[in-house]
């Protein structure tokens, strides 16, 4: 068996292969460790390629090096501890290899001034995993909806990689985002309206913006659901058969295109601050992680107001009284007017995934969907439970 095949059976062991005191654990966290310091040293050596300059601002060099020290300690605790208690000590093994390589290359001396055209957000992507997922990963752990359901799920690997090619483009989605508004504030004046915005209290704003944003998602949302050929795009995202806090990173990339730069216009042709702009991305951020993660609080009271992770869930059944219901994100009211609002009272969707065809495996494949005519038999309700 080659390497590669060894090590990706051994991180998809089956649960009742790698239990607490294993090493699988501490073998994986300690992968995680030595992949994310050499990732972080990528970003070091060459800024001027993988840094993104507005998260430079406030992440120095001094920061990185912190972070990378921090990881390698972890790495190497991680990795002698699942080499200690692993039978099969090829995840210790590897992690051990790749902090003791990140370690010898360390952080350049000097700076590198060299510079591209293009960036790509490695920095972005390090950043938003690490803090999205220490911040989620214990609370799906400790208070889950799908008891069974584990941290490293089938398909996990997937989604994790959208969640990377969606930060590497950060720049070029930036720019499709921004092109409808800057085409919108060029050829219209809305001076009068932008001012009388603008001086709003930031909470007013805020609450504007969300509002406003929920408004033209839920219809661009629903027209997903309703074209045939723009579902096939939005099929992607519905494919996931397990929902965590990394599932809503998997999206087509044209969907993102169409969805963000839609979302983004009454936000930045309305006037609002910049400051109750970044206040609602730092918002939407963690909230698209909340609401698909695997997290199984009792928010009765707060379901009537606000969209919840059992709200946004049953948008992703694939019971058929899941079928096209629940489009909004921040405020279940705008389901409640447009007549798409689904909750049964104290129940979970049982399984996820799309009903009625069968999305292939693998970012590839995926992103190659929606140009092919090829439409896959179904699978079989039995096979596709929620993990």
């Amino acid at each position: 068996m080659s390497f590669i095949k060894r090590l990706k059976q051994n991180l998809d062991r089956p649960r009742q292969e790698r239990p607490f005191g294993s090493g699988w654990l501490s073998g994986s966290g300690a992968l995680l460790a030595g992949i994310t310091g050499c990732l972080l040293l990528l970003v070091m050596h060459y800024p001027g390629i993988f840094q993104t300059p507005d998260l430079a601002e406030f992440i120095t060099e001094s920061h990185l090096r912190l972070v990378l020290q921090v990881v390698l300690l972890l790495g190497y605790a991680f990795a002698l501890t699942s080499l200690l208690l692993s039978r099969d000590k090829i995840l210790g093994w590897t992690a051990l290899f790749l902090v003791i390589f990140a370690s010898l290359i360390g952080p350049p001396d000097d700076g590198s001034t060299y510079t591209a055209p293009l960036y790509f957000g490695l920095d972005f992507f390090i950043l938003n995993a690490l803090f999205v997922g220490f911040l989620f990963i214990p609370l799906e752990r400790y208070f889950p909806n799908y008891e069974d359901q584990t941290v490293f799920r089938p398909e996990w690997q997937e989604d994790m990689f959208y969640y990377l090619v969606s930060s590497l483009l950060v720049q070029v989605l930036t720019f499709i985002t921004l092109l409808p508004s800057n085409l919108i504030t060029t050829y219209v004046d809305l001076g009068p309206v932008q001012s009388w915005i603008f001086n709003l209290p930031f909470l007013v704003q805020l609450g504007l913006i969300m509002l406003a944003s929920d408004l033209v998602q839920y219809w661009v949302h629903r027209v997903f659901h309703m074209v045939p050929a723009l579902w096939r795009f939005h099929a992607i995202h519905h494919s996931a058969k397990s929902m965590d806090w990394m599932s809503g990173a998997r999206m087509h990339f044209v969907e993102i295109a169409i969805l963000r730069s839609m979302t983004a216009i009454p936000m930045f042709t309305l006037g609002f601050d910049p400051a109750a702009i970044q206040g609602y991305v730092l918002i939407v951020y963690f909230y698209s992680s909340f609401i698909h993660s695997n997290i199984g609080w009792n928010l009765t009271r707060a379901e009537p107001w606000v969209v919840t992770p059992r709200f946004h869930h049953w948008h992703h059944g694939a019971e058929p009284e899941a079928i096209d219901i629940n489009y909004a994100i921040h405020f279940p009211v705008l389901d409640k007017i447009f007549g798409t609002h689904h909750m049964p009272e104290d129940r979970w969707p049982e399984r996820y995934g799309v009903a009625g065809e069968q999305v292939p495996r693998g970012f590839i494949k995926q992103f190659l969907h929606p140009f092919t005519k090829k439409t896959l038999p179904p699978e079989d309700p039995d096979q596709t439970p929620a993990e």
